[in-house]
């Protein structure tokens, strides 16, 4: 199964600081709207290959959110990632019948400040926080525009998408194993990656890598708050050479060279990076 990142999600308490916090590093929002909950809201971080940046917070700073609550009221940045099917109930049954925790799917809504509804279907894979570990699949039931489209200069921009989540595992093989049962993926390939301080497995061709941290890492130290989830993104960029930025820091993932985004806080340095797109 070829997995087709939908869009990740980035948590924190203030909606508006995340949101500078990403202009600043030349990835301006949009506001997205309230969600049928009426406890979150979101603004998207919209890109030129359809895939976006969710990011998201409560409407009042103390409420408990029924989704993500932890990375919502600790800054936690990354924290869910979504793939996008076409058929939503015969790859739920599908994965159901492969041994997968399959919850949905369900029908959600947000409304835009425009007053547009915006409808989709989602489903709920594994055993943890809804796409923590395994994604969870989202399907539109209304017009895909009115859910993202290019946020300010990116509809231009040489960044194309979301190109790769890397999750944080405590335990590398138990994660291979479980997404070797869920989508079929070939044996990945592993590596190091300094910054993360962790060992990594990338699988060939698909938008995931698995991080087993060092004991005492920023990433070990981050399981233990958050549990198992999205740890960074890896953004595409289609350009001339590799991508720089300015105040940027190179490094790589398991054989890729990654230039990591200065976002500020209460995001941060470690979370955002851009490498060279693949096809």
């Amino acid at each position: 199964m070829d997995l087709r990142i939908d869009h990740a999600t980035v948590a924190g308490r203030d909606l508006d600081r995340l949101a500078e916090a990403f202009a600043g590093a030349g990835l301006d929002a949009e506001y997205g709207g309230r969600h049928s909950n009426g406890i979150t809201h979101m603004s998207v971080v919209g890109f030129r290959d359809g895939s976006y940046l969710e990011l998201i917070s409560t409407l009042d700073p103390d409420a408990e959110s029924p989704w993500w609550n932890d990375p919502i009221h600790g800054d936690g940045g990354p924290c869910a990632w979504a793939i996008e099917v076409d058929d939503i109930g015969r790859v739920s049954s599908a994965l159901r019948d492969r041994g997968i925790a399959v919850d949905g799917p369900d029908r959600y809504e947000r409304t835009r400040e425009d007053g547009t509804t915006v409808e989709w279907d989602l489903t709920v894979l594994g055993e943890g926080e809804l796409g923590s570990t395994l994604p969870f699949l989202i399907s539109d039931r209304t017009p895909r525009e009115r859910r993202v489209r290019p946020t300010g200069g990116l509809a231009e921009s040489p960044i194309r998408g979301v190109d790769t989540v890397i999750l944080g595992v405590p335990d590398i093989d138990a994660a291979v194993e479980e997404f070797e049962t869920a989508f079929g993926l070939c044996t990945p390939r592993r590596g190091v990656a300094e910054r993360l301080s962790a060992t990594v497995a990338s699988f060939p061709d698909q938008p995931v890598a698995l991080a087993e941290p060092r004991e005492g890492s920023w990433v070990a130290d981050r399981i233990r708050e958050f549990g198992p989830r999205p740890v960074a993104y890896l953004l595409g960029y289609e350009g001339d050479g590799p991508p720089t930025f300015e105040d940027g820091a190179p490094g790589s993932v398991a054989d890729r060279a990654v230039e990591w985004l200065p976002v500020t806080e209460p995001i941060g340095r470690r979370y955002l990076g851009v490498v060279a797109a693949t096809d």
